[in-house]
């Protein structure tokens, strides 16, 4: 729909009725407002997820697993949880060629299970692009997207990918991208949490980190489908050292038979907190009790297969060793996925996650997830 210019209000009256004739979509258009030289658009996006899980084995329930270790010992568990909290929310706002966006889903804590089950909402990314430039808060460029498997667990196998959100300034052409993003280094006893005026002294805030993270990527797509390569470099300059850590990326999505593909991608180097989500600091402890940057080899396979045009499986593998900790994790599952209509799906997930640390037992839990999920 267009709108001229005295149709303005009209339109913003419009936006609830266009919110309802649009479900059908990837997302709602709320409003296409014509001013003559330009136009703006207003999209409403996200879904509403729901997720049946049940852990039973040494490691404690978690909604999904990451790279941690949850209660850090073997915990005798048998535990069934629902929760809503993966859905989310985002609005997207053109303008000629100026695009915002913001995204929310609700892991930002809070509640309990005992009354209300309320949950927090988090911000997710919140950015602004134009052209071939972005500058906010959104997936790191060291981050592979398209070697993602689909999983109902939330992210999948995280002990093995990259993964992190955070704001940045990134500027593409082509298959390039280059970013300066936002400095953390874990493990220096900081709490790394944001260094606003309320309720943070200066005595809090980090002391250094004065240089951005820098990352370049380039992604090579063709019709067989893309590879992509992925460099960082960063200063390590806290907790009681000051080194240049250095991680490659590499990644891919690669079409086989029919509608199947095959994804994975391999993290090398010293990535620390870009990769197995909270699986190590940055900066450990060795041995000889020397403080040093950790470093890290990470890696995922997934291969995702079409029974029918509407029922898929992805079998996936992730895992994770450090360096010098001598951490050890792994995490597979295989699922069967269907859509209902076009917009809506249903499934069912069996995985383990598994951990085989340094002086510790080998240790596993296992999962059975049903998980529905309706698109708008």
């Amino acid at each position: 729909m267009t709108y001229t210019k005295p149709h303005l209000i009209t339109a913003a009256l419009s936006i609830i009725a266009l919110g309802h004739s649009n479900l059908s979509l990837a997302s709602i258009e709320l409003a296409n407002i014509d001013t003559g030289s330009k136009k703006t658009t207003v999209e409403l996006g996200g879904y509403a997820k729901v997720d049946v899980r049940h852990v039973s084995g040494e490691i404690a329930y978690q909604d999904y697993w990451i790279g941690n270790f949850p209660e850090g010992e073997a915990v005798d568990t048998s535990h069934t949880g629902f929760n809503v909290k993966e859905s989310r929310l985002n609005l997207k706002i053109q303008r000629g060629d100026v695009i915002g966006f913001v995204e929310l889903d609700f892991y930002g804590g809070g509640g309990n299970e005992v009354v209300s089950n309320s949950s927090n909402d988090r911000l997710r990314h919140f950015y602004i692009q134009y052209k071939d430039w972005l500058a906010g808060q959104t997936w790191s460029t060291f981050m592979p997207l398209a070697a993602l498997p689909e999983t109902l667990d939330f992210g999948g196998p995280h002990v093995g990918e990259v993964f992190v959100r955070q704001t940045q300034i990134r500027y593409s052409h082509g298959g390039w991208q280059f970013a300066i993003e936002n400095p953390e280094t874990n493990g220096d006893g900081d709490t790394g949490s944001a260094s606003s005026a309320v309720g943070v002294s200066g005595a809090q805030a980090d002391k250094e980190e004065s240089i951005p993270d820098l990352v370049a990527r380039y992604n090579y797509k063709k019709e067989w489908g893309e590879l992509s390569i992925g460099a960082l470099l960063r200063k390590v300059d806290q907790g009681g050292i000051g080194e240049t850590a250095l991680a490659g990326n590499f990644s891919g999505k690669i079409k086989t038979f029919g509608k199947d593909d095959f994804r994975f991608q391999l993290s090398v180097g010293e990535p620390g907190r870009y990769a197995a989500a909270g699986l190590t600091n940055d900066i450990v402890v060795n041995e000889r009790d020397e403080v040093e940057v950790e470093k890290t080899t990470a890696f995922t396979v997934a291969y995702k297969h079409f029974w029918t045009g509407t029922w898929r499986s992805t079998a996936f593998y992730g895992a994770a060793k450090t360096d010098t900790t001598e951490k050890d994790r792994a995490h597979w599952g295989v699922n069967l996925i269907t859509n209902i209509t076009e917009d809506l799906y249903a499934g069912v997930e069996f995985g383990q996650y598994k951990i085989n640390d340094k002086n510790s037992d080998n240790i596993s839990s296992n999962y059975f997830q049903l998980s529905a999920k309706y698109s708008f």
